[in-house]
């Protein structure tokens, strides 16, 4: 009998899953895993515990679909490439297919994973299941990768996106497994839950996005508002993939239409992710490389007021406590608060990067990472150093009657707001002096 082991990691569903799909139709029984590395969950100091906690729920939701077919999640801890190795050896695998991921730590991973498999005999299928266009299909003429969003997303769009596939098959693996961990586990990689988290994880919950898009057909003119509900929420479900992102696309382009602004957005997910495949120093660095001479003041100081959304600024201080509650932080005012950082206190956009990792429930490397160096002007399709948001008029502009700030930021509706931690004219003015001088 041929059985193999499927590897769940950011797919957490048995519906239009590539590698799982292969799985199936390639063994007689397949094994659905799925490993808790502690280099993700164990003392990382990008760990988001609200992104952990929306996964465990994910997974409890993937398990009692499994459960109704007669099997369940196989939960192992540790490395996987020593997981798979013990389940070849004593679990009678004979294949092991998982969907591959591009972050440089997936990347030697999934390596390592297929060195196992040949060391051990097993066969090792890693299939592209995560974007819309896997990574290297779409290039200039002369074969380099786009580093401009715009001309990326031109060419993306004339590459066909296949339908989402259904799932009926059941020839799941019904036994023991040599190693697996009882659901225990949950607590251990957890810990105590946030009853105010953004997002409940689960396929359920995505769906029931995805049968209520109609609600988001204002979304390119009210995406910017804060105050109104105009965003979908998909972002942690696309991250861990509780529906597919074809799924997601085609569900869009059926209710508003292939041009519709959020397609635009799922093209900055693949966009980012491109970049961060092919230009992997980014994760440690500016993808402008003559930005790494910028002079940090990195004030620990002003680092604790900002991280507590105590700042002086309104905006910028509801949109750090609404991330330190609930992991969640609305798009325009991110761009505000890193730019704060950034702009005004003179911090390493770094540090914000790793901030909002530990935070958000939606944290995706490659997305943080191409967003934090769009604002800190040190990307490849960046904003412009000059160009500075200035947190009170965004204020004004995009939360004209304060309800956002005031749900958030208490002070400001009591009238006791707290001093600025620095003037905005000043310190945006110094900023542009200190970018100038690296760009000459």
């Amino acid at each position: 009998m041929k059985r193999a082991l499927f590897i769940f990691r950011r797919d957490l569903r048995l519906q239009d899953n590539t590698a799982l799909d292969e799985a199936l139709g390639n063994a007689d029984e397949v094994v659905p895993a799925f490993i808790f590395d502690p280099v993700q969950v164990g003392k990382n100091p990008y760990k988001s515990r609200n992104a952990v906690q929306f996964m465990v729920e994910s997974l409890k939701e993937l398990d009692s679909g499994l459960r109704k077919k007669g099997s369940r999640l196989y939960l192992f801890y540790g490395k996987a490439e020593e997981i798979a190795k013990n389940l070849i050896g004593g679990g009678g695998i004979g294949s092991v297919f998982l969907n591959l991921d591009y972050t440089p730590f997936s990347r030697k991973r999934d390596s390592a994973i297929e060195r196992v498999c040949s060391k051990e005999g097993a066969e090792f299928y890693g299939l592209h299941d995560c974007l819309l266009h896997k990574p290297g299909s779409v290039l200039k003429d002369d074969g380099e990768p786009y580093v401009m969003y715009s001309a990326f997303r031109k060419k993306a769009k004339k590459n066909r996106i296949r339908k989402p596939r259904g799932n009926r098959k059941s020839n799941y693996f019904r036994g023991k497994m040599r190693g697996e961990k009882g659901k225990a586990i949950y607590k251990k990689v957890l810990g105590e839950d946030n009853e105010d988290i953004f997002a409940q994880g689960g396929r359920k919950n995505a769906l029931r996005i995805l049968r209520n898009l109609e609600k988001y057909k204002n979304y390119p003119k009210e995406r910017n508002y804060p105050a109104k509900e105009a965003t979908t929420g998909l972002s942690p479900h696309n991250k861990f993939g509780t529906v597919s992102i074809r799924e997601v696309y085609w569900a869009i382009a059926g209710k508003l239409g292939k041009r519709h602004g959020l397609i635009d957005e799922l093209y900055w997910r693949e966009f980012f992710t491109h970049i961060g495949w092919f230009f992997p120093r980014v994760f440690r660095g500016p993808f402008r490389e003559q930005y790494s001479k910028i002079k940090w003041e990195n004030d620990k100081k002003k680092f604790g007021a900002w991280c507590k959304g105590k700042t002086g600024y309104p905006l910028v201080d509801a949109g750090m406590r609404q991330l330190n509650k609930t992991g969640y932080m609305h798009n325009r005012v991110r761009m505000v608060a890193a730019s704060f950082l950034v702009k005004d206190l003179h911090i390493d956009w770094r540090w914000g990067e790793k901030y909002f990792a530990q935070k958000l429930v939606d944290y995706d490397p490659a997305v943080n990472n191409g967003n934090w160096q769009w604002v800190a002007s040190t990307g490849c399709d960046a904003q412009p150093y000059f160009r500075i948001f200035n947190p009170e008029s965004q204020r004004k502009k995009y939360d004209p009657g304060n309800r956002y700030v005031e749900k958030w930021a208490d002070e400001y509706r009591e009238g006791k707001y707290p001093a600025k931690v620095v003037e905005h004219k000043k310190e945006a003015e110094k900023a542009k002096k200190e970018y100038k001088k690296i760009k000459k």
